[in-house]
């Protein structure tokens, strides 16, 4: 599992007073309100900034930092990743986990047979869909339903489930 859990991606500069614009990339907005210690990947560094304030304008998050308060200062790190440590997460409901530990789970269906490894989740306004890729060029497209997904064992990097009517081979 990752130490560090990805937030957000800093699009651009907001004024000239060191603001950021984020584009989310979690799905809890509102974690940005309680954000204080994260760290911007730079140029292959994690380089650590605090929050010093936040606000919100259509799909994007603005953000100041602690000792930023310049656009020249801010510039350099457009197009940056925004990473916060997993102290510092959200933390998760039952049966919720972090995108980063599901990617790579070994995928198997209720009866033993392997199916592949989960590769890829893709956000819908439903629910993810998780993406199996197989041997050879088979691939699963999985919904993340409890219909479907039967168990998620993260010490074992394995996951169980049920496929559906239609996806039998």
């Amino acid at each position: 599992m990752e130490d560090l859990l990805q937030i957000g991606v800093i699009t651009s500069t907001h004024g000239i007073r060191g603001e950021v614009k984020v584009f989310p990339t979690t799905d809890d907005n509102s974690r940005f309100r309680k954000l204080k210690e994260c760290f911007i990947e730079y140029k292959g560094e994690m380089v650590p900034v605090k929050a010093a304030g936040c606000k919100f304008f259509k799909n994007m998050v603005i953000l100041r930092f602690d000792g930023i308060d310049n656009i020249n200062d801010i510039e350099k790190y457009k197009q940056c990743k925004l990473f916060v440590d997993r102290e510092h997460a959200v933390k998760l409901a039952k049966d919720e986990y972090f995108m980063t530990d599901l990617i790579g789970l070994s995928v198997q269906t209720e009866d033993g047979r392997k199916l592949g490894v989960l590769d890829e989740i893709i956000p819908t306004g439903a629910n993810d869909v998780y993406v199996v890729k197989g041997e050879g060029k088979k691939e699963w497209l999985l919904p993340a339903i409890k219909e479907c997904i039967q168990k998620v064992d993260l010490d074992e990097r394995q996951m169980t489930v049920r496929l559906m009517k239609g996806m039998e081979e």
